[in-house]
């Protein structure tokens, strides 16, 4: 049996829905919010109304009749650390998703509160499928030099575990046998170490950690970062000094885009600024791609390349250039994420996958590490 599932994922200023029935995509969009309306909303929960609207009128020019469809699943956001996998949308994960939980401002958050909303109002049920808060770091990934601080990660989970399915897929290898370096090369960059199925390091993305990205700061020296924001509080509050981890920083800091075909156009006409900013990124992405090789120790089966950026031909020579002596690289471009959440739902409608329940409990706890001070 085929089941229809309706798949959402806000971004920033758009976002993608679709609609499956079984493998089969029906039809997506990719519905594009007006900037100044989207800045008259004082926070992203408020958001959440003007967003149902605009996806249910898509929905309705679509012809897709919301009564016959079998689940509704969103993309997740806010919640505390927690196993990969497939997540029933409960009373605990619905508030954390409200509230960000995880303090992590991203609209991702409205994915889960708007599936869930349309499946009340049609008595089905709704999923998130391998949020951006799986964390599957190993200890050794998570300690840092100074006591009280540990490493979070925020990844593009969904894309990047599909994106190793699909590649297991047409090897006819098995993602819990294999080890991968995979990249999300896109507004924000995912470096990830994939080990047996796992992924045991990356980058926190929403933290300024990693590569320089079109909209990221990537990581920069403490001694460095300490004295800029101290010199910058009296100009900008904490919101704007964090956006640059997340927003504000990478190409659009640097030179007022995060359009990455702008910076590889305005370098090929001269622009000396724009030459060494993109150079700057991809050495950094290379550099974090054998950061994540040497957490594998070395056996690293393949590089995948994957996310919007991946779809630029200099990019990915440059990379399969530096890090082919690693590993094979291959090429997935764009992304799968809409894709990767209807098939989970689906997988637990059929009865393929088992939904697993948000409890609100996150999966590693700084108390454990303290109490290692008295070991």
């Amino acid at each position: 049996m085929e089941y229809t599932v309706v798949a959402i994922n806000p971004g920033s200023t758009s976002t993608k829905i679709g609609c499956f029935a079984g493998e089969e995509k029906i039809f997506s969009v990719n519905i594009s919010h007006d900037a100044k309306v989207l800045a008259t909303f004082e926070n992203l929960g408020e958001q959440l109304t003007y967003r149902k609207a605009a996806i249910l009128t898509e929905l309705e020019k679509s012809g897709t009749d919301l009564a016959k469809v079998d689940a509704f699943v969103g993309r997740g956001g806010g919640l505390l650390p927690l196993e990969a996998g497939i997540y029933t949308v409960n009373d605990v994960l619905l508030e954390h998703a409200r509230i960000g939980k995880n303090n992590v401002e991203h609209p991702a958050r409205l994915g889960a509160l708007i599936a869930n909303e349309l499946a009340v109002l049609y008595n089905k049920p709704s999923f998130v499928v391998n949020a951006p808060d799986v964390d599957e770091l190993e200890p050794v990934a998570r300690m840092t030099g100074i006591a009280g601080l540990y490493r979070r990660v925020h990844l593009h989970a969904l894309n990047l575990k599909e994106t190793a399915k699909r590649h297991c897929r047409l090897q006819n290898i098995s993602y819990e046998e294999s080890n991968f370096v995979i990249c999300h090369l896109g507004g924000g960059i995912s470096i990830s170490a994939h080990k047996k199925g796992r992924m045991v390091d990356g980058n926190d993305i929403v933290g300024g950690d990693g590569p320089m990205a079109p909209t990221r700061c990537g990581s920069v020296p403490v001694s460095e970062l300490v004295p800029y924001i101290l010199g910058n509080l009296e100009k900008a509050d904490k919101k704007e000094l964090l956006s640059l981890c997340t927003g504000s920083g990478g190409f659009v800091s640097l030179l007022g885009t995060s359009d990455a075909r702008e910076v590889r156009k305005r370098a090929a006409e001269g622009d000396a600024l724009a030459a060494l900013a993109w150079d700057t990124m991809v050495y950094q992405i290379v550099k974090y791609i054998g950061a994540m090789a040497a957490a594998l120790h070395g056996r690293v089966d393949a590089i995948l390349l994957t996310g919007g950026m991946a779809n630029g031909e200099a990019l990915v020579c440059s990379l399969t250039e530096a890090c082919s002596w690693i590993a094979p690289v291959f090429v997935y471009p764009g992304e799968f994420e809409l894709e990767a959440m209807a098939e989970g739902a689906g997988l637990v409608l059929s009865g393929k996958a088992e939904a697993k329940e948000y409890t609100g409990v996150p999966l590693w706890s700084e108390a454990e590490w303290e109490a290692l001070k008295d070991k």
